[in-house]
């Protein structure tokens, strides 16, 4: 190949690489396998070496993902570089050499830099592109395993991974009501919690962290050891990834040991890393610009086996967006029999070009989760369903960030009742505890619910729940006062649980406060009237209306209604003294403890908290009013005044909210 063809390809390998990266690191989007991914990475690698050019947008330039513009952002005091890989365990020892080394866990969620100071937490950072990184430090508040307080009072700055297990990823997924809301691995649902705008969603995903790193301690001396600086930080609180003491006799060993506990180990793991125990040995050798030279990342060499694609499996959710999943021959894999893997979506079959019969080959992903990694043959013959395997349906490929996806387009279908079920009973809706949606599934398919209010009715199956496989007397008992105890609720609560296109628990807020409860009056509300109230556009008004107009919708809701209590929320005028007003908010609070509990404080006074600046806004309510953030920019571009926290309270919550 010439090398004006090579350079082309090196461009055109670089702006796939790019696409996929943004959409897995930035947006938590799949659209690449890993093992597609690797090796165009490594082909690309491979022609920079040969020709000698680096072109400027080369992945291998850059690691990690572009902050995104809804956190602040702050550039890290030293670059975080990637680490030089290996999957040839001979070449640790080669590395190794005649030194002593640590061996770790290389953990697969993201890489956040902790700051303390004085004792306290004062800061975490994403790692975002290794330069600069997105602030989440009242998100690393709430990990679950993180110490807020130390007894180290120096200036310390450490690195480690926030994860969510494997466990806790499936339970969260378990009780995820949207079809297309569950998240394809733990490492997605990570990014996702970590970097929210509400770090009560963080708190609710059981998000740890495991220090990898010390980059300073003021003060402190670690007789030159890596070792000393991990036991050190285990002292002060902190929980490490665990690590083994190794030299050149025993670190192959030691990776043994690794790859037999990763089988069972409920941290996401995609590999191990080696470094240097002497830190100035380390230091000493210094960096290329993207790899420091005191440390070596070793991933596993995937275990793959040739099977034979015998099936599609179509698999539709709540919101009707429909799952390919490969069914193939039976394979042995990593010590487990492996029959199936998700494609994810429609975007990925067609990469693969898919065909019934066609021979591919399947692995783990960092030894876990079973995925296709070639197809041999690429007849790509794999028909693409144009109605719904459960219930008929008409299908519709939508196209969302580069992503296309089958969607069953009949609101009737059964398969998105059952997940309609698992969000009538979820905690913003019912908050019904016992009742996952496998357990659902069951009841459903037994007959015991058939619409909202059967759920209130179990008791009358009580004896055959009982002896059903995963319930007892007692569970069933938690069952049943559960479902009684969800019988009385709010009216919010209850029209939001009904699943109602586009009502979400802020709109049915909006809706019951603008009629005051009155029930009659909000199901007498026709199209017209409901959008003239303040944030409900047509749209979902026209949901709205229609969703009680149908006389099924309308004769399930009467069902309910009588196996309900609606707790009685009086509203003095009074209260309602932002009726009509938008606000948006944005930066960190200093006297309210989250910005659910500022948005809450609106909502009850008639207000409603947006998440952009319009014309519309009333005020942008951000601390740090010389920001130069979109939110900010946009507010002085629109003229919309900018208020600090206590500005707000002082002019619009009357001076109720004082600073502890």
């Amino acid at each position: 190949m010439e090398l004006g063809k090579k350079t082309e390809r090196m461009r055109e390998l670089a702006e796939i690489l790019r696409r996929a990266s943004k959409a897995y690191y930035a947006e938590d989007i799949e659209i690449m396998g890993n093992f597609e991914y690797d090796k165009l990475y490594d082909e690309l690698e491979a022609l920079e070496k040969e020709t000698g050019i680096v072109l400027s947008n080369s992945p291998t330039l850059r690691v990690g993902y572009e902050a995104v513009e809804e956190l602040p952002k702050e550039r890290h005091e030293r670059p975080m570089l990637s680490l030089e890989k290996t999957k040839d365990r001979e070449e640790l020892r080669e590395w190794l050499g005649e030194k002593t080394g640590l061996l770790s866990w290389k953990l697969d969620g993201l890489t956040i830099v902790l700051t303390y100071s004085g004792g306290k937490l004062v800061k975490a950072v994403t790692r975002g592109n290794g330069e600069v990184g997105e602030v989440v430090t009242n998100n690393a508040r709430v990990f679950c395993n993180i110490p807020v307080s130390i007894s180290y009072q120096g200036e310390l700055t450490l690195r480690g991974e926030a994860v969510i297990t494997y466990s806790d990823f499936e339970k969260i997924n378990e009780q995820t009501g949207d079809g297309d809301a569950k998240y394809k691995n733990p490492r997605n649902l990570c990014s996702g919690s970590v970097r929210q705008l509400n770090n009560e969603v963080t708190a609710n995903r059981n998000v740890r962290f495991f220090a990898f790193s010390l980059v300073k301690a003021e003060g402190a001396d670690f007789h030159n050891s890596r070792k000393e600086q991990f036991l050190f930080l285990q002292r002060l609180g902190f929980d490490t990834v665990e690590f083994k003491t190794v030299n050149g006799s025993n670190v192959v060993e030691a990776v043994g040991d690794f790859e037999e506990k990763i089988k069972e180990y409920d941290v996401p793991s995609d590999g191990l890393v080696l470094v240097y125990d002497d830190i100035a040995y380390g230091q000493s050798l210094g960096a290329t610009a993207k790899f420091p030279r005191d440390s070596l990342a070793f991933k596993w060499k995937d275990e793959r086996k040739e099977t034979v694609l015998y099936e599609i499996e179509w698999s539709p959710s709540r919101t009707g967006l429909i799952n390919p999943v490969a069914i193939f021959d039976p394979v042995e894999l990593e010590g487990t029999t492996v029959s199936r893997a998700s494609v994810h979506n429609i975007s990925i079959l067609k990469s693969l070009k898919l065909g019934i019969g066609d021979k591919i080959t399947v692995y783990k992903a960092n030894m876990i989760i079973p995925q296709i990694a070639e197809n041999l043959t690429g007849s790509g013959t794999v028909e693409i369903p144009e109605s719904c395997p459960v219930c008929g349906g008409k299908t519709q490929i939508r196209q969302i960030n580069e992503v296309q996806s089958l969607y069953c387009m009949n609101a009737e279908c059964e398969a998105k009742k059952i997940k309609s079920f698992t969000l009538f009973v979820s905690r913003d809706a019912m908050n019904i505890d016992g009742l996952s949606e496998a357990t659902l599934e069951k009841f459903i398919a037994k007959g015991y619910i058939h619409e909202y209010a059967d759920i209130f009715r179990l008791r009358r199956f009580k004896e055959e729940i009982v002896e059903m496989e995963g319930f007892g007397e007692k569970s069933c008992q938690n069952l049943m006062e559960s479902i009684e105890a969800a019988r009385k609720t709010t009216l919010p609560r209850l029209i939001f649980s009904l699943g109602i296109a586009n009502v979400g628990l802020a709109v049915a807020k909006m809706i019951c406060r603008h009629y005051r409860n009155a029930l009659e009056e909000i199901m007498a509300a026709d199209v017209e009237q409901l959008s003239a109230i303040n944030g409900i556009g047509e749209v979902i008004a026209t949901g709205f209306y229609e969703y009680f107009q149908t006389e099924e919708n309308r004769k399930r809701w009467d069902n309910l209604l009588k196996e309900v209590e609606i707790e009685k929320e009086e509203m003095s005028q009074e209260e309602q003294s932002l009726e009509g007003m938008s606000f948006v908010v944005t930066g960190s609070l200093n006297f309210f403890a989250s910005r659910k509990e500022l948005k809450e404080e609106i909502e009850k006074k008639g207000g409603k908290v947006t998440g952009s600046v319009t014309s519309k806004t009333v005020c942008l309510i951000n601390n740090d009013n010389t920001s130069s953030s979109s939110k900010n920019k946009k507010a002085k571009e629109l003229q919309v005044p900018v208020l600090t926290e206590e500005e707000f309270v002082k002019q619009y919550l009357g001076g109720k909210k004082d600073a502890d």
